[in-house]
């Protein structure tokens, strides 16, 4: 018995020196050290549970946005991160005040509704008229028959379409179709309004509300029953001048330390929820992120690997654009900008690359050591913090799958975007998988991309399909200004 015991210890330690030798991995000691840690700890979930159960909605600008600011400073100084601070800035702020719409004719009947960030106080009569899914052609079509009128879009895209038609897109396109107000309706039966601001760090140039895919249903029945609908819109919404915060903190790299490998996600949510997958479930995972390498890899980190809390990026991007103004001289040195936004729902844990075609063997190498299911691909949209940094034409990616369909956000800006639809097992593997790509992010020499040039990034900005609604903001502007 005592002989076979001993044959087993000494084939298991065999075994143990084939894995190493057969894995190739080169991190593979620290790469178990971080991931063992992470699937055997509680901290993701402990630090998310805070985030919103403590501060709620931290929406833009109020004092639970602020305590979350602080709440991440003490954390990433408790995790050993260094120069941690607080980034103060100032915006166009807003605040939500009462909505209400009714119909008026044919029939009389309210119909419940919330104000979209950035809406303006107003009030209107005017006859509906709806655009189903707001693509671009049903705004072509219907051109001639939207001025003064109150348009209806789902929050839904064309399946024909081949691409997800952003809010803002449908909202700005309703704008410079000259309509009078905009009504935004979720797909999602049972969730209520869908929330989500209509314009970028400045106030809407027409109002535009929030109402319940069953209400939805309900208008455009009536339309298609009845012809002629006409609504009476409230809303009493304020713009005004408000102060949020980025905070940042870094593990020093001990080759080549004025390079930088960024994480960031947001931690501000919409007013009406906590905001739990999206954005803090991201949130959570950049702090787990630097809390295992600090603890394992802080001392051989060759680059520098900083964390940032953007603040405000739900109206707006702005304190991601804010960083990028307040750090200009610094952008020549960021290496590559991984955006872990709402990084801890359900999808897949693999990068989105945004089309960076020359940094994909270095992913597909990465995903080879690690030995893991992790898709890798291109795609880009300009609806969240890295986009600032793309234009600046830093190398940029998120967690994600590009290979998902294009489609809604579930819960996800929502009233029921709440801490018990956000799972244990996705933070740890978001968490595991960002952790060890900044590893080798940070380590291998290779990793060396630089910034595109302004002509470049030009071009990509003009042509790619999935950046029609940056184009379409961009159009706005130079009407409104003409």
């Amino acid at each position: 018995m005592e002989n076979q015991i001993g044959k087993n210890i000494l084939r298991m330690k065999g075994n143990k020196k084939l894995n190493h030798m057969n894995n190739n991995n080169p991190y593979l000691d620290i790469d178990q050290q971080m991931v063992g840690d992470i699937y055997t700890s509680s901290q993701v979930m402990d630090n998310l549970t805070v985030l919103c159960d403590d501060f709620g909605a931290r929406f833009s600008g109020t004092p639970e946005e602020q305590q979350a600011a602080k709440f991440i400073a003490d954390t990433f100084e408790k995790y050993g991160l260094q120069n941690v601070g607080f980034e103060t800035y100032s915006y166009a702020g807003w605040l939500r005040g009462e909505a209400t719409l009714e119909i008026i004719e044919p029939i009389h009947k309210p119909i419940k509704c919330i104000s979209l960030p950035y809406c303006p106080a107003s009030e209107i009569e005017s006859e509906l008229i709806s655009v189903g899914y707001g693509a671009p052609e049903d705004y072509q079509r219907l051109a001639s028959d939207i001025k003064e009128k109150i348009v209806l879009a789902s929050s839904a895209s064309s399946p024909n379409l081949g691409r997800w038609v952003h809010r803002k897109e449908k909202y700005e396109r309703t704008v410079l179709a000259g309509a009078k107000a905009f009504i935004f309706v979720s797909e999602h039966p049972g969730a209520g309004p869908e929330t989500g601001s209509l314009q970028d760090d400045k106030a809407a140039p027409i109002p535009g509300i929030s109402v319940s895919k069953e209400d939805g249903a309900f208008l455009t029945r009536l339309i298609e029953r009845k012809g002629m609908v006409k609504l009476r819109l409230l809303t009493t919404d304020t713009n005004l001048p408000r102060n949020s915060w980025n905070i940042v903190g870094d593990l020093i790299g001990k080759e080549k330390p004025n390079e930088q490998i960024i994480l960031g996600c947001h931690y501000d949510g919409h007013d009406i929820s906590q905001g739990a997958t999206d954005p803090a479930s991201g949130m959570a995972i950049v702090i787990e992120t630097a809390r295992v390498l600090s603890q394992y890899a802080g001392n051989d980190l060759k680059r520098t690997v900083r964390f940032i809390a953007f603040g405000t990026e739900e109206i707006g991007l702005i304190g991601a654009y804010r960083y990028v103004d307040e750090h200009a001289d610094q952008l020549d040195n960021i290496r590559f900008m991984f955006n872990l936004d709402a990084a801890g729902g359900k999808s897949r844990k693999g990068v989105v690359l945004h089309q960076w075609c020359e940094l994909e063997s270095f992913f597909q190498q990465a995903k080879k050591e690690m030995a893991i299911e992790m898709p890798i691909g291109q795609k880009v949209h300009p609806y969240s913090d890295h986009f600032p940094f793309l234009i600046q034409g830093i190398p940029t990616g998120h967690m994600g799958d590009a290979e998902a369909a294009p489609g809604g956000r579930g819960f996800g800006h929502t009233m029921y975007d709440t801490l018990d639809k956000v799972d244990l097992v996705n933070l740890r593997a978001g968490s595991s998988v960002a952790a060890r790509l900044a590893l080798r992010m940070a380590n291998d020499p290779s990793f060396c991309p630089q910034r595109r040039s302004t002509e470049t990034v030009q071009e990509l900005l003009d042509t790619d399909p999935n950046l029609e609604g940056y184009r379409v903001a961009q159009k706005l502007t130079k009407h409104k200004n003409s």
